[in-house]
């Protein structure tokens, strides 16, 4: 049942996405309990997922790379939730 941090780590980004088994999310959560740099990982996981979705949702149509302001909003906006 010992899970390593690699396995830890993919097992936290399926399970974002509603790929992972119930018994992998049971060894992630008592894996995270233990170790908190995979908890650290799994917060800014999911930040990172949060910002992403909120801005891909009002730009969907457009193809086009982040300018300088908005890539310091997002940095901002992590640091708040970290």
């Amino acid at each position: 049942m010992k899970l390593t941090c690699d396995e830890a780590t993919k097992i936290c980004d399926k399970s974002q996405y509603k790929e992972s088994s119930f018994f992998g999310k049971l060894k992630l959560v008592i894996h995270l309990f233990l170790c908190k740099k995979c908890g650290l990982y799994s917060k800014q996981n999911n930040i990172m997922t949060k910002c992403y979705e909120n801005y891909s949702g009002c730009k969907k149509t457009q193809n086009f790379c982040l300018c300088e302001e908005e890539k310091e909003y997002m940095n901002q906006k992590i640091k708040e939730k970290i």
